[in-house]
């Protein structure tokens, strides 16, 4: 086993040492982060998107999710090691603060800092968003109808943080082979950074799940990490029978594609338009499209507009990975910090260089029981994983990835000077040691110190707190007045969208779910 792991790590060394500085400085990330809007008493805001935001179907910064409720704010992608980091979250705290100023001109609304939900309304009460009368903007909202019908909105309304992350110069395979890694080994960033450990009651009324009670009002795992992850969270019986494969881009396309054309039972129960004449959802496929795939990764490519995801992946490769399951840090005032970040980034090369054997039925079945052991008792002290057939501890399994980290991390430092990206493996090695130090024990600690174990409690002070750190900080005349062209001119933009439009909407419907538009267009042309 000692010869594997020094065979292993010469490899990853001397990959490591042919990326080269000049393709580190490549490394490029970029932010997506949700949140509700809450009333101050902690409920969902149930007021339209604030106007002066801009529109969401065309702002590049600032969006809707799911629901009419739920921002979006979105970063560029910023080059470069330190500064690339230190760049992403300038501009998070810069959108936030814009945000807050819009959203104070119409009262004291908060954006909620917890991923669970704030304290929910009855689930036809929640508001889908809304992108205008465009067919493209119909679209988006008919999809979310769709959501609502197939899993509900409460499920919808947990909110999280996507990390975009590329390096110059890596091919579909590479991306692959780091994606299957990524999902083995996700275990360890659910529990160094999940902050989810409890939920508001309102939530799980009327489903089964397996919380436990700590107060009137909430629930809990006593070990729990992310909630939003487990259970829980983004689960579905239907999405349960896709079995994803990461082994090449061709076979997860083939296995999205299969999923996206062919009709599913419950869905053809909804069906497309109600009786009235309204849209249930966009399709009776599994998937309506492919966003509605929930995975803890995702390869991605920038697509055209009306084009497909799945089409401009195989057409054009992946181009960067999103990171889809970092919760929210109620205790960080844009919900993620810079040594997060790097930790990311050291992470994510980890996953790339080392070596990458294809996904097997059985190990997508231990991944899976892992991901869920880990979100609803992650701080249980000896837990034990799955790993190759055999049981391992979460703990020792994350130190021995932490240790085969460190090259990474110096080669990092190496060329962006300090100790930064190796202080990270510090901090994480720490709390592998000691699990109280972590974000999900940190809020249940904070909950029971100051709030007499109230979720919505806690949540709604430290969405008050970061509402009043952010609207503190230095925000220019100059600074309010390029996001206040941004607003023109995206309103403008979503005026031009909808002159534009001369299709009636079900002809567009079918022609943008129809899978002629999932194939390769250079392929068609060849034949």
């Amino acid at each position: 086993m000692n010869s594997l792991h020094a065979r292993s790590a010469a490899l990853l060394g001397d990959r490591l040492q042919a990326l080269g500085p000049a393709r580190l400085k490549g490394m490029r990330r970029g932010i997506e982060k949700e949140s509700l809007r809450a009333q101050p008493g902690g409920a969902l805001a149930l007021t339209p998107h604030p106007a002066a935001l801009g529109s969401a179907l065309t702002h590049p910064s600032i969006t809707t999710d799911f629901s009419e409720s739920q921002v979006e704010l979105v970063t560029a992608a910023h080059k470069g090691l330190g500064e690339g980091a230190d760049a992403a979250l300038g501009e998070l705290t810069q959108i936030h603060q814009f945000t807050y100023r819009a959203m104070q001109a119409l009262g004291d609304e908060m954006l909620w800092v917890s991923s669970m939900p704030c304290g929910l309304p009855t689930d036809e009460t929640i508001p889908i968003a809304r992108f205008g009368s465009s067919n493209v903007g119909r679209a988006k909202s008919v999809y979310r109808m769709g959501l609502s019908h197939r899993y509900g909105r409460r499920m919808q309304t947990i909110s999280g943080i996507h990390y975009n992350w590329s390096l110059p110069d890596v091919s579909n395979e590479q991306y692959f082979a780091l994606i299957r890694n990524f999902r083995r080994h996700a275990f360890l960033l659910l529990y160094l950074f999940g902050a989810s450990p409890a939920v508001c009651s309102s939530f799980v009324a009327g489903r089964q799940h397996e919380l436990q009670q700590l107060s009137d009002s909430t629930m809990y795992m006593p070990h729990g990490t992310s909630l939003r992850m487990g259970r829980l969270g983004y689960q579905s019986d239907a999405q349960a029978s896709l079995a994803v494969s990461y082994n090449s881009l061709e076979g997860y396309g083939a296995s999205l594609q299969d999923a996206l054309t062919h009709p599913y039972p419950a869905y053809e129960a909804v069906g497309i338009q109600n009786p009235g004449g309204d849209y249930n959802q966009l399709g009776t496929t599994l998937l309506q499209i492919e966003n509605e795939f929930y995975g803890t990764i995702r390869p991605k490519r920038v697509i055209y507009p009306g084009e497909r995801p799945l089409h401009a992946l195989r057409e054009r490769g992946v181009e960067y990975i999103e990171v889809r399951l970092m919760d929210l840090d109620p205790f960080e005032p844009v919900g993620i910090n810079a040594q997060t970040m790097r930790f990311l980034d050291v992470f994510l090369l980890h996953c790339l260089l080392s070596d990458s054997p294809p996904d097997t039925p059985q190990e997508i079945a231990e991944l899976k029981h892992n991901q869920h052991h880990t979100a609803a008792r992650g701080r249980q002290p000896g837990l034990l994983l799955k790993r190759a057939g055999k049981e391992v501890s979460l703990t020792s399994w994350g130190s021995e990835v932490v240790a085969q980290c460190a090259p990474i991390a110096a080669a990092l430092d190496a060329v962006h000077g300090g100790t930064r990206y190796s202080d990270t493996l510090v901090a994480a090695e720490s709390a592998l040691l000691d699990a109280s130090t972590l974000p999900s024990a940190r809020v249940l600690e904070a909950m029971q110190r100051d709030f007499g174990n109230s979720f919505v409690a806690f949540a709604r002070a430290q969405s008050a707190k970061t509402r009043q750190t952010l609207l503190g900080l230095p925000f220019s005349a100059a600074q309010q007045a390029a996001f206040e062209a941004l607003t023109r001119q995206s309103i403008a933009e979503q005026k031009k969208i909808e002159a534009a439009d001369t299709m009636p909407f079900e002809i567009y419907r079918q022609q943008y779910v129809s899978p002629d538009r999932l194939g390769i267009r250079s392929l068609a042309h060849a034949a």
